[in-house]
């Protein structure tokens, strides 16, 4: 047994699929199986395996500069370069850049610029944050603490009180909307709730709202029209940031540049990017605020004599390297256009599985859907554990596709971006055949109302 400690498994059953290869949207285990990799990895694969013009890009780094810090003034021009590709991209005016190597950290770090921002300008009480129910935002300590999943909580102890992170509705209408309730009441119901959390706590106290646009391993919830518009006013209203984690959304996965973009979320106070910046090709990130923000920070930064925060490889220039020709490649090949052209076929073809008896909703935007599986397709009663789900994503791979069962029985899509039609109706034809061996499976072992 391997003394790997992994992780998101159960520790009781650690491996069963060793990958030794990957090509395009394809990856292959140690037997020579072929399977299509439906989950980009996790979320991140965007230009799929075995990209040349990337794997130069890193080799060339490598053997010019393999690394150098960013302490205490030093720079290189491919982390100069990366921040300002990045800058003109977001839908941010003149934002700062700060590089870290994953997702996690890089919410963290926004929690320690927020503390640092507001003690700077003289409110030292405005520290909460507010996240909401099933999200995903990390899994460091602080990180793990705004993430609304239980699986991530629980025997952990994590500080929540500590770090002032509050909760208010996850948007899914499907599972959160009361009896009889139209879209529209339930967008005011839950945004009300939401006000109301911000007056009880008192709005002087609470820092920012943060928010997948659409949310990933919580269940890929698109939250209904409205919801964004109404939630935006509400911010505005008490002085309260609005915190876009675009960890997953960011770089085409929605069908445009960011899912803030696609779900009409205007002008972000904070932007946190990973996955798709490298394609996964290696690790970083990006926490990007506003140039009030940033400002707030330089003259204590001064008195201190350092902003002291930073990691080892914070704007590691291979890693720079590695996601500068990741964009460039995004927009010289019009990837974007490609996944929304693609992903419009992805969720139509996704659609015409709705009548299957195991299928309670399918929700998604571009490249990026979640196909739920429920016990009573006429009540959307959910199954009370997660082994339907692990059946049908067991089922997948056995078929020669890998997908991923996330919320307890939702099956994830969220192919590399350069997948083809034929492609996708290569993963329909797939699912078609798991959703059946499941139903079966579900069927003999009383799992179905």
């Amino acid at each position: 047994m391997s003394p790997i400690i992994y992780p998101t498994t159960n520790l009781k059953k650690p491996s069963d699929l060793v990958i030794e290869r990957g090509d395009g949207i394809y990856i292959f285990d140690n037997k020579g199986k072929k399977y299509l990799e439906g989950m980009a990895g996790l979320w991140c694969a965007s230009l799929g395996y075995n990209n040349q013009e990337i794997i130069d890009a890193a080799n060339a780094q490598m053997s010019k500069l393999s690394f150098s810090h960013m302490f205490g003034g030093k720079t290189h021009q491919v982390g100069i370069d990366l921040a300002e590709k990045l800058s003109s991209m977001v839908p941010m005016k003149n934002a700062k850049v700060f590089f870290g190597n994953s997702g996690s950290d890089a919410n963290d770090t926004h929690i320690k610029i927020l503390r640092y921002y507001f003690n700077a300008i003289g409110k030292p009480q405005k520290y909460k944050i507010i996240a909401r129910e099933r999200s995903y935002h990390g899994v460091t300590i602080a990180s793990a603490s705004l993430t609304g999943l239980p699986v991530n909580h629980t025997h952990f102890d994590l500080p929540f009180d500590a770090l002032g992170v509050l909760r208010t509705d996850a948007p899914h209408y499907y599972r959160g909307a009361q009896p009889q309730e139209s879209e529209t009441e339930f967008v005011n119901r839950i945004t009300n709730n939401l006000e109301q959390l911000i007056i009880k706590e008192g709005p002087e106290t609470i820092a920012a709202f943060i928010v997948e646009p659409i949310t990933g391993a919580s269940g890929v919830i698109v939250p209904p029209q409205g919801y964004y518009e109404k939630v935006q006013a509400i911010l505005a209203k008490y002085d309260i940031l609005f915190w876009a984690d675009e960890v997953i959304t960011g770089f085409g996965r929605t069908g445009n540049d960011f899912g803030s973009t696609t779900m009409g979320i205007k002008t972000p106070d904070l932007m946190t990017l990973a996955k798709q910046l490298s394609s996964a090709y290696f690790p970083i990130s990006a926490s990007l605020v506003s140039d009030d923000i940033y400002q707030a920070l330089v003259e204590p930064s001064n008195k201190v004599g350092v902003f002291g925060h930073g990691f080892t490889y914070t704007g590691h220039p291979v890693g720079c390297a590695v996601a500068l020709k990741t964009l460039e490649i995004y927009q010289r090949d019009n990837i974007f256009d490609h996944a929304a052209d693609v992903g419009e076929y992805m969720q139509t073809k996704l659609l015409t599985l709705k009548d299957h008896p195991l299928i309670g909703e399918i929700r998604g935007k571009g490249m990026i859907a979640a196909v739920e599986l429920v016990a009573d397709k006429k009540t959307g009663l959910a199954f009370s554990h997660g082994e339907v789900g692990n059946f049908a994503m067991k089922s997948c791979q056995q078929l020669g596709m890998i997908t991923r069962a996330i919320a307890g029985s939702s099956l994830a899509f969220c192919p590399p971006l350069i997948i083809t039609k034929p492609e996708i109706d290569e993963m329909i034809f797939i699912l078609q055949q798991a959703l059946d061996e499941t139903f079966i499976f579900a069927s003999k072992n009383k799992y179905i109302v």
